[in-house]
């Protein structure tokens, strides 16, 4: 899998070694000396005309890594974790992204995404700054079999929504939760509000139609964790 662009480049290569398989760099200096010295003999020099080859036309900022491909975690390890969210038939990577740097920053235990098959990693490892390679992430397609699921161990099951209660003083059920937050387009899915027990809203100040789904997300993981048991 490769991955391009300066920060997240420098994030893997700083913090996980073990799945880097090799660098590509076209634009010499980018590495710090402390990295080229840990790296040099995975280092490759290319041209900037085959960069952009391998980056697609994407901003590589003259440096690409080629990792092992991404792992997703174990859906029964994630089950044993007290605050998950789970992304509902999100499919923009620079969304999914951004709610996964979020999620890694704020304490939230694990991303799943459901309603789609399959997700471009190597786009999510850049829009989250390399944030996918520390967060438990999982892709389950189908979301009434993954809340079943979760409701049988226990979660109690919150949703996001512009109708529902406010967040300013929520304190959680129980001692595991889980967040759904739905695409911007169609918000949650009518599967998924069968099984959600409580829906939360963030107060506007300004009459304003809604936020960005990234945001939104840090806002309510924020909160939510400050009122988990």
């Amino acid at each position: 899998m490769i991955i391009y662009g300066k920060q997240v480049s420098l994030y893997v290569l700083k913090s996980h070694e073990a799945i880097v398989r090799a660098i590509y760099i076209s634009k010499r200096g980018i590495l710090p000396k402390e990295l080229y010295l840990r790296y040099k003999n995975r280092i490759k020099f290319i041209d900037n005309r085959y960069a952009q080859k391998m980056a697609r036309g994407g901003n590589h900022q003259g440096i690409l890594v080629d990792v092992e491909d991404f792992k997703e975690a174990n859906l029964s390890d994630l089950k044993r974790e007290r605050f998950i969210l789970i992304l509902d038939s999100l499919t923009d990577t620079g969304n999914i992204g951004a709610v996964v740097r979020s999620a890694y920053a704020l304490g939230a235990d694990g991303v799943i995404a459901c309603g789609v098959k399959g997700l471009n990693f190597a786009s999510i490892a850049r829009t989250s700054s390399g944030a996918i390679f520390d967060m438990p992430f999982r892709v389950v397609p189908n979301i009434l079999d993954l809340l079943n699921e979760l409701k049988q161990v226990g979660f109690t099951i919150y949703g996001a929504s512009m109708e529902g209660e406010s967040l300013r003083s929520f304190k959680a059920d129980g001692e595991k939760i889980v967040l759904v937050l739905g695409s911007e387009g169609e918000g949650i899915s009518k599967r998924a509000k069968s099984k959600i027990d409580r829906t939360l809203s963030i107060e506007m100040e300004r009459d304003f139609d809604s936020l960005n789904v990234s945001v939104s997300a840090g806002i309510l993981i924020y909160r939510m964790r400050d009122g988990l048991k």
